[in-house]
């Protein structure tokens, strides 16, 4: 299950990467992708990064903007852009991914496909999620909110 998690966000980060050039939307790039891809676990959990990204922008994109005011969404690289959608759309949005792995896994992607500099942001923006979820549910009030 976990080499077919990596691989959906591999091709999740794909297609939404392609689709950021706008020749086709997310999903019909995301089926193109699919469509020589045997393992009905990887299809499905790429199907739902990209679905949750897709239909969560604006609110994922906000959440950016929040976290990491320095880095305006529509500045930041197209790659690094993609890597925090899904990173935070699947952080957010996919509640069977503990968020250790998820982290771990999106800034291993980012350090693969941008750089240090992506993957510094990765990693704080995440952490920053976690730390505020945790803080809001009463689990670590010491730590507060970011």
């Amino acid at each position: 299950m976990a080499g077919a998690r990596r691989k959906a966000r591999r091709i999740a980060l794909e297609a939404l990467f392609e689709a950021e050039f706008g020749q086709r939307t997310a999903l019909a790039t995301l089926e193109r992708v699919l469509a020589d891809e045997p393992d009905a676990a990887t299809r499905d959990h790429a199907r739902e990064l990209v679905a949750a990204v897709v239909r969560q922008r604006d609110v994922i994109d906000a959440r950016i903007e929040l976290l990491a005011p320095r880095y305006a969404v529509v500045q930041l690289a197209r790659i690094d852009r993609t890597l925090l959608r899904l990173a935070l759309g699947e952080l957010l949005h996919s509640p069977t991914t503990p968020a250790r792995v998820a982290i771990s896994e999106w800034v291993e992607l980012a350090r693969s496909y941008s750089g240090e500099p992506a993957r510094r942001l990765l990693n704080g923006v995440l952490g920053r999620v976690v730390r505020e979820a945790a803080g809001s549910a009463g689990i670590r009030p010491d730590e507060g909110h970011g």
